[in-house]
């Protein structure tokens, strides 16, 4: 689409030709296709050649539309009936940034879990109040792919090499696009202090600094209130509002997340892990990382040297 999102456009787009550099054969093939089949602007001002028109759509492909934050403006009609088209014969589809804004325009988002850029989901709501994107950086329901952009893009494509081709390819992938070899779309776009300065609240911000800032040693509630100036109950309320969670939740997964970057960058036994955590116990980190990532830290290490080959 015009002023499409360079940045989300590529990260879609590279790790399929890596998967194809690191199997040395061609596993994915692709087209760029745009509704006169001339090269089209991204919002950073460079064009992108096109290899054809929307009469190159075949029912065979996945066809993903790529937009930036005029998302919910750019498809023109002819651009709307294609999409349907290609829905009608069975086509699957997908979203790239605000990609899902067109597919919505085109009545094929309904009962369909789906995502789009965190910036530009007001406006959304707004144009679709019977449909809600989820928080998350991208989502797969019944064929149906979209993502936030940017980073996500490639989460999203890395999710798909992982169904196609497991996940020891798939990390193998992961590694030469340096994203880190998280394959999971739990994620959400946004981390809780990105959340609470978007919020401008200089209280919550300054408990969530508090938190990053005692991974290893965690402080109580009561000290975490303290350092915002809030009441215990004053802070559980207001974390329950911005984030849909209580303070103490919201401190653990911050940790998990601590503890699943060290299982994936470092050589730290899970017993060290856990403890540079704040886990008290081995038992209790294993509970709560299985909660919040449907595997166990041993289950999650023990991927990451099969993926290595060691």
């Amino acid at each position: 689409m015009p002023e499409f999102t360079l940045l989300a456009f590529s990260s879609a787009l590279d790790p399929l030709r890596i998967a194809n550099q690191l199997a040395q054969k061609p596993l994915y093939g692709w087209v760029v296709l745009s509704e006169s089949g001339d090269a089209v602007y991204s919002s950073s001002g460079v064009d992108v050649g096109a290899h054809g028109d929307l009469d190159g759509i075949t029912p065979d492909m996945h066809l993903w539309v790529c937009s930036g934050n005029r998302g919910t403006e750019v498809a023109s009609e002819a651009v709307l009936q294609a999409l349907r088209k290609h829905a009608r014969f069975g086509g699957n589809m997908g979203g790239i940034c605000t990609g899902a804004a067109s597919l919505a325009r085109a009545g094929l988002l309904q009962d369909r879990r789906f995502t789009l850029h965190w910036e530009n989901q007001p406006g959304f709501v707004e144009t679709f109040p019977e449909l809600e994107p989820t928080s998350r950086r991208f989502e797969a329901d019944r064929g149906l792919y979209t993502c936030g952009g940017g980073a996500a893009a490639t989460e999203m494509m890395l999710s798909i090499i992982l169904e196609d081709y497991g996940e020891a390819f798939a990390t193998a992938v992961s590694d030469m696009c340096l994203s880190g070899g998280d394959l999971s779309p739990a994620r959400e776009q946004r981390s809780s202090i990105a959340k609470a300065i978007n919020s401008r609240d200089p209280k919550v911000l300054a408990v969530l600094q508090a938190m990053q800032a005692n991974i290893e040693d965690p402080l109580t509630l009561e000290e975490l209130a303290e350092e915002g100036e809030f009441s215990r109950r004053q802070m559980e309320r207001q974390f329950k509002k911005l984030f849909d969670e209580t303070p103490a939740t919201v401190y653990r997964n911050m940790r998990l997340d601590r503890a699943r970057t060290l299982l994936t960058e470092t050589n730290l036994n899970v017993t060290e892990i856990a403890m540079a955590s704040g886990f008290s116990s081995n038992g209790l980190f294993t509970r709560h990382y299985k909660a919040r990532f449907n595997e166990t830290p041993y289950g999650r290490r023990g991927k990451m040297r099969e993926a290595s080959g060691s």
